[in-house]
């Protein structure tokens, strides 16, 4: 009979100081909201099909950012679920910009 192993999945770590908060609070608003505001930005200043154009590239371009400081700070063994904007700037505050996590 085999033994199987479950691996313990890390909590999301908390921040504790207001700094690291309000960090992690800014970075998970730009994940959200940065391609809509690039969008509206461009359909302001330039034109609709210009704005359509940006917000695509928007789009490739934020998610790239995104997945990279996912599998930056996140354990190799928990990439597998998903992980909301917040919870990926919690993770990325925590683990790079913030050393009271560690």
């Amino acid at each position: 009979m085999g033994v199987e192993f479950i691996d313990l999945i890390e909590p999301t770590p908390k921040l504790h100081t207001k700094r690291c908060k309000i960090i992690s609070f800014l970075l998970g608003l730009f994940l959200q909201y940065a391609t809509f505001l690039c969008a509206l930005g461009a359909w302001y200043f330039y034109d609709f099909f210009i704005a359509l154009l940006t917000l695509v590239l928007a789009f490739i371009v934020v998610g790239i950012i995104r997945s990279k400081l996912r599998n930056s700070v996140i354990p190799p063994n928990q990439r597998e679920f998903y992980y909301s904007d917040k919870a990926i700037a919690q993770w990325y505050s925590a683990k790079e910009l913030c050393d009271e996590a560690l």
